[in-house]
């Protein structure tokens, strides 16, 4: 059963301006996944069995950060081959949320490096209710900006496409930002 969402907390976003978004953005996935295919499955957005998203990174390392977390906090790394994919994204309906307008709509501290699901979620699913194609959000895990996708508002044929790939060398990468 869906939560219901707060009538303030639809005021509020309904009230901050959307924006557009043309450019490239970044996502990894396992070499085997689809680049484009989204996850309803939840996350720090969206809840679970809700809608679909495509999270996606406004720069290569917030990506990799990102996955590299996720990663990292298995008992073992895993050695599967992952690709760093860019993609052009052409939005026209977007919710930039800065680290004050989170702040403003409840989310304690939105840089944190812990899951914050419980405040981060409801704004994702408001955003969606109000037709928003996607969130423009502070990564938690690198100095940039997450573009978080609701794929049920976005056409794959005319908004979204994948321009490149590159195979991911995990421990080269981590030896030039971590060590």
């Amino acid at each position: 059963m869906r939560k219901v969402l707060d009538p303030a907390l639809l005021e509020a976003i309904d009230e901050l301006p959307p924006t557009s978004f043309e450019g490239f953005v970044w996502r990894v996935t396992w070499v085997s996944r689809e680049p484009l295919a989204g996850n309803a499955g939840g996350g720090r957005w969206s809840p679970g069995s809700s809608f679909e998203t495509l999270y996606t990174s406004l720069e290569p390392n917030g990506a990799l950060s990102e996955i590299y977390f996720h990663l990292s906090r298995a008992p073992v790394f895993s050695s599967s081959r992952m690709n760093l994919n860019q993609l052009h994204v052409s939005l026209d309906h977007v919710l930039r949320l800065k680290k004050q307008d989170l702040h403003d709509l409840g989310v304690a501290d939105p840089l944190a490096h812990r899951a914050e699901y419980l405040t981060t979620q409801p704004l994702g699913a408001a955003a969606h209710m109000l037709d928003y194609q996607g969130l423009i959000v502070p990564s938690a895990r690198w100095d940039c900006e997450n573009l978080v996708l609701f794929m049920d508002r976005i056409s794959l044929e005319t908004q979204l496409k994948v321009t490149e790939y590159k195979e991911i060398n995990w421990p080269a990468w981590r030896e030039s930002h971590f060590e």
